[in-house]
């Protein structure tokens, strides 16, 4: 199997072998001008939201939750001043942008960038080259990101279109995951005692949680069609630590991309995106007119780890369709099948399903061949408050059983300024480094020091191909992926599993100079945040 332009790869347990997950999109402005340079401003602040019955303070973007989708079209530049009004030091990463000259835009905290402390500012400034679909921004420090994200559309350059014919509507759905208490306490919480984080308590589709959670119902969110039109959904998991199933009730759904590259279309009932993933499908508007919830649960791979199970819903709806049943009230939407929670055969199937839309051109002859185990486990402790995990252990998560330890400096300026791969090495063990252009090729392999478990795992900065990928018994799924080192910068691979990446499933991933100015890394701007 063959898959190009993926930024996600999956490391799946057992029977569900090792799969990716790509990156897609589409769309076509009707602006008529060249390329562009869109300003915007982010204020990040606390914002009171109304959820389950009760008011919380939440960090949000701009009061936004979800945060602004933000459009441009493939060459188009982003200059995005943000503006830290919260009580948290943020970061925001621009997911899935490959960032070529400009790593200082990425946003992983202590990586990229030292954080934007309360009332500070910096402008990220990047150009798109070379992308479009359907990407995301959120914040990258601690567990913001349960609040602070939001859609990143990407059309096609002028002159070009979707290779599909163009669809009447496109609608954005931002899937959620949603706690009672602040997401920086739960954090705080299981640091503490080193036990597994509180389970949310409850998803949301474009930051509602729908008809099926208490005093939700009046604000679930309505999607409305036209009968015959084509649909153009562009879905994004920014669920925190949660793998997603979602299905439209009695609509078959014709995939077309992934996290900004087109896929060789596939027709599905049921899509499951890991965190982090986004997935670009059409339908057609053609069953009776009426309503129908879209609905996502969780799909839960690890054996007895407990979860939310729940479900969020949103409902589609016919313009056409009569307002009222005939019994006076408003008609109630279908339901749709949704599988079984651990239905890993259905993931499985969904996620196989992903081929490039044409022959692509894969290294061959490979420079340097890296191999890294991943998995999560635990390690002893004395027994008492902050050994609550299983046995009077704390949980930990590594990659070639070595936990990352976020650095109190980011690690890109001294490597830029002094070599990479010596002093990089001496400070984080956690590190691979490889010369610019070198033609790379890893191979990913899960673990069962404690549990099996999928982990999507996100490379920043590159997109890959996808060369193979299978099953160990009784271990865990594997998967080959290649690449050329052609982007210059540190880059952080890590699980996009919140809880898995606090526990220390990641590492940096650093390219080195090649020669001349377009083969280097663009000097760090002024306003780059200080430690």
């Amino acid at each position: 199997m063959l898959i190009m332009g993926a930024h996600y790869v999956y490391v799946k347990p057992w029977c569900n072998g090792l799969f990716l997950t790509l990156l897609v999109a589409f769309a076509l402005l009707t602006s008529v001008t060249s390329a562009e340079t869109h300003y915007h401003e982010f204020v990040v602040q606390a914002t009171p939201v109304r959820r389950l019955c009760r008011i919380h303070n939440r960090i949000t973007v701009n009061g936004q939750y979800p945060g602004p989708t933000l459009e441009v079209r493939d060459g188009d530049t982003l200059a995005i001043k943000v503006m830290n009004s919260a009580r948290y030091n943020v970061t925001i990463h621009w997911h899935g942008i490959r960032q070529i000259g400009t790593p200082w835009a990425d946003g992983p905290e202590y990586v990229t960038q030292c954080p934007i402390q309360p009332g500070a500012t910096y402008t990220y400034k990047f150009t798109i080259e070379n992308q479009d679909g359907t990407l995301w921004w959120h914040a990258h420090s601690r567990w913001l990101r349960a609040t602070v994200f939001g859609a990143l559309i990407i059309y096609p350059k002028l002159g070009t279109s979707y290779p599909f014919a163009q669809p009447q509507l496109e609608i954005p759905i931002l899937l959620g995951e949603w706690w009672n208490r602040d997401p920086i306490d739960v954090l705080r919480q299981a640091t503490f005692t080193g036990a597994a984080p509180n389970i949310s308590d409850a998803y949301t589709i474009n930051g509602q949680p729908g008809d099926l959670y208490r005093c939700s119902s009046k604000d679930t969110v309505n999607f409305f069609v036209n009968s015959g039109d084509t649909v153009l959904l562009r879905i994004i998991n920014a669920a925190l630590n949660q793998q997603l199933f979602f299905t439209v009730a009695n609509h078959r759904l014709t995939v077309v991309g992934a996290d900004a590259a087109y896929t060789k279309p596939f027709s599905t009932r049921t899509l499951m995106l890991g965190p982090g993933q986004t997935t670009d499908v059409l339908f057609t508007a053609d069953q009776t007119p009426g309503r129908y919830y879209v609905a996502a649960r969780a799909y839960a791979s690890a054996p007895n780890a407990p979860f939310d199970n729940t479900t969020a819903t949103a409902v589609l709806e016919y313009k056409s369709a009569p307002c009222i049943s005939n019994k006076g009230f408003l008609s109630k939407p279908n339901l749709p099948r949704l599988p079984a929670y651990n239905d890993s055969a259905t993931a499985t199937a969904f996620t196989t399903h992903f081929r490039s839309p044409s022959n692509v051109k894969v290294p061959t002859e490979i420079d340097e061949n890296l191999f890294f185990t991943v998995g999560f486990g635990f390690f002893n402790c004395n027994p008492g408050p902050q050994c609550q995990g299983p046995n009077n252990t704390r949980f930990a998560a590594s990659m070639n059983n070595v936990s990352f330890c976020t650095p109190k400096n980011d690690l890109l300026t001294p490597s830029i300024l002094s070599g990479y791969t010596e002093r990089l090495h001496h400070r984080l063990p956690s590190c691979s480094t490889n010369k610019f252009g070198s033609k790379v090729q890893i191979v990913l392999q899960d673990t069962a020091i404690f549990s099996v478990e999928d982990h999507p795992m996100h490379l920043h900065g590159y997109s890959f191909y996808v060369v193979g990928q299978g099953f160990d018994v009784p271990v865990g799924g594997w998967a080959v992926i290649r690449f050329v080192a052609d982007n210059p910068g540190v880059w952080l691979m890590h699980c996009h599993i919140d809880a898995h990446l606090t526990w220390g499933l990641a590492m940096a991933f650093a390219v080195e100079n090649g020669a001349g100015e377009l083969q280097s890394i663009n000097p760090p701007p002024e306003d780059l945040p200080p430690c």
